[in-house]
């Protein structure tokens, strides 16, 4: 290879990877916006509801919308199951495989359509007895 290709190979590779650090690093959702699976410390279905309460850490909760028509209610005997493919990081509905099981092998696949973190003021109007 002559000198002159050398040189411009060289400097094609140092333009690409000068990429400017907007573009290299992803969209910043942080990590704000995601927990890790193994932070999440239980749950609850207010009612016959179309989501359910996350307890993550000691004080956050998450609402997970389901598809609508689902209704969920926790009873003693259930499980919710959630397979983790891939990061621990559960930030978007993508990242949730959930089951509601029971001791008896019966498990109903649940679709999660919306993940958000609760703010203190939306906590704080949750009745006690629907808190995860």
């Amino acid at each position: 290879m002559s000198r002159r290709a050398t040189l411009w190979l060289a400097l094609l590779s140092a333009a690409a990877l000068a990429v400017p650090a907007a573009e290299a690093a992803p969209a910043k959702s942080g990590h704000n916006e995601c927990f890790l699976s193994s932070d999440w410390d239980g749950w609850s279905a207010p009612g016959d509801s179309d989501f359910i309460y996350l307890r993550v850490r000691m004080h956050d909760i998450w609402r997970l919308d389901l598809t609508p028509g689902t209704h969920v209610h926790k009873d003693p005997g259930y499980f919710l199951v959630n397979r983790v493919r891939g990061s621990n990081w559960l930030c978007s509905p993508l990242d949730f495989d959930l089951t509601l099981t029971d001791h008896h092998g019966f498990s109903e696949p649940l679709i999660v359509t919306k993940v958000r973190k609760l703010t203190p003021a939306e906590i704080a109007a949750i009745p006690k007895k629907q808190l995860p």
